[in-house]
């Protein structure tokens, strides 16, 4: 990688989905793989379910944690309406991660509100370069629904997220 090689990742969740254990896990991986890493985490009201952010940003020599709005090389939404309300930090071209599953926030528990239809169709016409799963069914397959923040890290293994990095190093 070059002098301005910085990749960025945007990892978006709800409290309690293990959104910053499995950005810790990933700049761990990163780190071993020799990269600059910086990690910024977001936490908003996540211990009453709200959302949660983690950037991790990697390269030869990173200067800051945050990623800037529209400069997201990949987003992994870890709940569907998160894609949503992410999506203006991925820049043209990136790769969308999106967990097919769904939280209730308060005001859609009640009645108040109703949760947004066809989002994932929505998305779809917006990114072109999207892969959609329920990482909660996976990973109950497994033997551990608690890991389908795991099962979330799995893409960002695949060659068609990798091929974001340059030159060979995975």
């Amino acid at each position: 990688m070059g002098t301005n090689d910085t990749k960025s990742i945007l990892l978006a969740g709800v409290g309690g989905q293990g959104t910053i254990l499995a950005s810790k896990i990933l700049s761990e991986g990163l780190l071993r793989k020799g990269y600059d890493v910086k990690m910024s985490e977001i936490h908003g009201m996540s211990q009453r379910g709200g959302s949660v952010t983690t950037h991790v940003r990697f390269g030869t020599k990173v200067a800051s944690p945050i990623v800037p709005e529209g400069e997201a090389d990949v987003l992994v939404a870890f709940e569907k309406v998160e894609a949503v309300r992410w999506l203006k930090y991925l820049k043209k071209g990136g790769r969308l991660v999106v967990n097919d599953y769904e939280i209730y926030s308060l005001p859609v528990l009640t009645g108040a509100a109703k949760y947004p239809e066809h989002i994932t169709d929505k998305l779809k016409t917006e990114v072109p370069d999207i892969k959609i799963f329920n990482a909660g069914e996976i990973a109950e397959s497994l033997g551990n629904i608690k890991a389908q923040n795991i099962v979330l890290l799995g893409p960002l293994l695949k060659p068609w997220v990798l091929k974001i990095w340059t030159g060979n190093r995975y």
